[in-house]
């Protein structure tokens, strides 16, 4: 989600000041330095609203008063560890900024979560913490199977807490849940929503996918990115990343994606010593098994990972899990045939391809020897295979793979 563009900005003043600033990216690019030929242009509209003197003070019920207070504290408590995180580029032998993020102290030794796509590509880091302290920060690994990445700053505020992490087990759909970021540029911004799903997958910066994400309604723009989702403790339980758009605007429509912290949990370790993380692979592509291609099959089940393709050279292509071996008119309906389906994993149930895909994510690593329970031909085969190093480029033809 990083494509920069030139800023475009519009202004409107409504009693109170409200910036806007539209660009395409999760990572806000930085324009050029302004120039003789390169005018910035801004336009204001002031609108003024008389109250009249003896309108009465608004009186809000004990409800909202509670949770007024409760979001003032936690913002307090919090926005002192989220940081504006500004990536430099050399270019034609100067540096210069190209974008920014958001991003949030880890532990009290400076270290600080962000996405992948944040860093990607950039040579110096400035880490912007919200009492004015400006630290220069090094890049001590980035993960773009995950869109993480850590960075450490020397000198962070001594009083300023890291961010405790959640139980992923513990979120659920409907809570309120909070972001803090620097959408646009604007430091320090505090959003409200609530977790619209849990368990989606999305797209990662490489061939594969991000299971388990959250997906909220909390709104989250360009400049979001790598900053906190919170719970209503404090506690973090995801870092902002992705945004669904209508494809003709990249302002937030209300559907917003976080990597799950129990993938944080699992990464920024191995990110914050090692500088990598090694993700584990089976080497196949496949689809959730439905009615139509079970019918199709002949398979007595409805439910598990059929496999279409197994990918050349892959831990897959070793064994003798076979994919799909043709395509039939079935109900109207192009169906693939011949391929097994995954039932099972180590003796734990595979319903859907995403099960498959979370399952080698972020219950194996490579190396491991695993044993799939496969139904071939309406018959049950178990099929052991040792899994590998996720690859860094793949055949076009295959994407989104476990």
């Amino acid at each position: 989600m990083k494509q920069p563009q030139t800023a475009k900005i519009s202004i409107t003043i409504l009693a109170s000041l409200a910036l806007i600033i539209t660009v395409v990216a999760c990572r806000v690019s930085i324009p050029p330095y302004p120039t003789a030929t390169s005018p910035v242009s801004v336009q204001a509209v002031v609108t003024v609203t008389a109250i009249p003197a003896n309108q009465p003070a608004i009186s809000l019920p004990p409800v909202v008063q509670d949770e007024q207070s409760l979001l003032i504290e936690l913002y307090k408590r919090i926005n002192p560890a989220v940081v504006n995180v500004t990536v430099y580029q050399s270019t034609n032998g100067n540096v210069v900024p190209v974008g920014q993020g958001s991003g949030f102290l880890y532990d009290q030794a400076g270290s600080i979560i962000t996405n992948a796509h944040v860093v990607e590509g950039a040579d110096q880091f400035e880490v912007y913490f919200s009492d004015g302290t400006i630290e220069q920060a090094k890049l001590l690994g980035e993960d773009p199977n995950s869109d993480l990445a850590v960075l450490r700053v020397d000198n962070p505020p001594a009083d300023v807490n890291a961010l405790p992490l959640a139980n992923m087990d513990e979120v659920q759909v409907g809570q309120t849940v909070l972001a803090i970021g620097n959408p646009f540029g604007l430091d320090g911004t505090l959003t409200r929503g609530i977790v619209s799903a849990i368990g989606r997958t999305i797209p990662a910066l490489t061939p594969f996918s991000i299971p388990k994400a959250i997906q909220t309604d909390a709104p989250i723009n360009p400049g979001n990115s790598g900053g906190p989702l919170l719970n209503l403790s404090g506690e973090v339980i995801g870092v902002n990343a992705q945004i669904e758009t209508n494809g003709s605007s990249i302002a937030n429509s209300g559907v917003g994606f976080a990597i799950p912290v129990s993938i944080v949990k699992r990464v920024i370790p191995e990110l914050a010593t090692k500088g990598s993380y090694d993700w584990a692979w089976l080497g196949v592509r496949g689809t959730s098994l439905t009615p139509i291609y079970a019918q199709a099959n002949h398979l007595p089940v409805d439910k598990g990972a059929y496999i279409t393709e197994i990918v050349p050279g892959g831990p897959a292509s070793k064994t003798d899990l076979r994919g799909a071996s043709d395509t039939q008119t079935f109900q109207g309906r192009q169906v693939p045939i011949g391929g097994d389906v995954i039932t099972a994993i180590n003796g734990t149930p595979i319903a859907s391809f995403d099960d498959l895909l979370i399952y080698i994510a972020l219950e194996s690593s490579p190396g491991e020897s695993v044993n799939l329970t496969v139904l071939r031909d309406g018959n049950p085969v178990e099929i052991p295979l040792t899994l590998e190093s996720r690859p860094e480029t793949l055949p076009e033809s295959i994407q989104q793979n476990p």
